[in-house]
């Protein structure tokens, strides 16, 4: 056994077993089941498996000590895919399970596969509690902004307007913007990333899995029987350049090839993209992941839905430490056996019989 302090990614559990360093590397192969893999051609679920499977193996732990929990949709089929323990839940209470599993098992290393719908839908409470809980999990959210498994329904991401069989005049909700959610409920990994773009996925990941507390990654994932071409704009190489506006921290927040950038906007308190030409890089934002106040961060969320068409932030939004719910369960449990002088053996024995105590005959 090992301490967290001794893994490749520091974030994971304390008391995980590693791969022992005399095995062969691990794969991706050996995380591969031999389910049928059962989406659509074309799925962006295709990438994002791929890429889980081939990075599951950096983690160096052993495969009984990861475990994938799902809801409902076509991304909770993931489980199955995967040579590791998971569960294909009910629908939206993902979260909740994890959150027991984490709870309950140190050592092992949890994650949470839900959709859109699945996880803002009827899962709603359930993730932003979890979220705010600050529970040692990686959340991936699959967003193609549509109801897939159900065959092509609104979803909570639709745009307004957006004809669908469940809306054929034009959906009248307003969407929920993930990531802006995720941040307003105190989340303290916040991330955005692309199905298709195999090298940012991973980084995320990568990032998402080092961090102890809750992750959270929405991933664009392109739906190419019910939503075909949602994120055309930032995949498309003669329009992504200017689409894709990407998150470094550390680094000034420019895209366009470096001609645009985000500055504060002093009228509204939030940010705005500007032409560097017109005002200097030195106006420019830097960004910061680590700011303990998300008031930053959720703005430059915002810029998906304020107005700035085919235009998305890409990569981490914020990325702080604070207290985790489990770890903070664990530490409660351990104090409560612990007998002070003149206290029974067992403390936590003696607070469950003890107090007001009724006899029914």
């Amino acid at each position: 056994m090992t301490t967290s302090t001794e893994l490749p990614f520091p974030g994971l559990r304390s008391g995980v077993e590693l791969v022992p360093t005399n095995d062969q590397p691990q794969t991706g192969k050996e995380y591969t089941s031999d389910q049928e893999v059962r989406w659509c051609p074309g799925c962006g679920d295709y990438a994002v498996l791929k890429a889980v499977q081939g990075f599951l193996p950096e983690l160096g732990l052993r495969r009984e000590n990861i475990v994938f929990v799902s809801g409902i949709g076509c991304s909770s089929r993931f489980p199955y895919y995967l040579d590791t323990y998971g569960m294909h839940s009910i629908h939206g209470r993902a979260p909740s399970i994890a959150t027991g599993i984490a709870t309950a098992r140190e050592d092992l290393s949890v994650w949470v596969v839900t959709g859109d719908g699945d996880a803002l839908s009827i899962g709603g409470n359930h993730l932003i509690h979890a979220l705010r809980r600050n529970v040692n999990m990686t959340i991936l959210l699959f967003n193609n902004r549509i109801y897939g498994l159900t065959k092509g329904q609104y979803s909570p991401t639709s745009e307004a307007g957006k004809i669908t069989k469940s809306t054929p005049m034009g959906s009248l909700d307003h969407p929920f913007n993930p990531v802006s959610l995720a941040l307003g409920a105190e989340g303290s990994f916040v991330a955005r990333t692309i199905d298709s773009d195999r090298k940012h996925l991973t980084s995320v990941l990568s990032a998402a899995a080092a961090h102890r507390g809750t992750s959270f990654v929405e991933i664009y994932q392109n739906c190419p029987i019910f939503n075909d071409g949602a994120f055309d704009a930032i995949k498309d190489n003669d329009t992504k350049a200017d689409a894709i506006i990407p998150l470094v921290h550390g680094e000034p927040i420019l895209f366009g090839n470096g001609t645009k950038g985000l500055v504060r906007d002093t009228e509204t308190g939030g940010v705005k993209i500007v032409t560097v030409a017109d005002v200097g890089e030195d106006a420019i934002l830097v960004h910061n992941a680590h700011n303990p106040d998300p008031s930053t961060a959720f703005a430059i969320s915002r810029l998906t839905d304020s107005g700035y068409l085919n235009q998305s932030p890409i990569g981490i939004f914020r990325q702080v430490e604070r207290p985790s719910y489990d770890d903070g369960a664990r530490a409660q449990i351990s104090s409560a056996r612990e007998a002070a002088p003149g206290e029974p053996a067992d403390r936590l024995a003696a607070l469950i019989g003890g107090g007001d105590t009724w006899t029914v005959v």
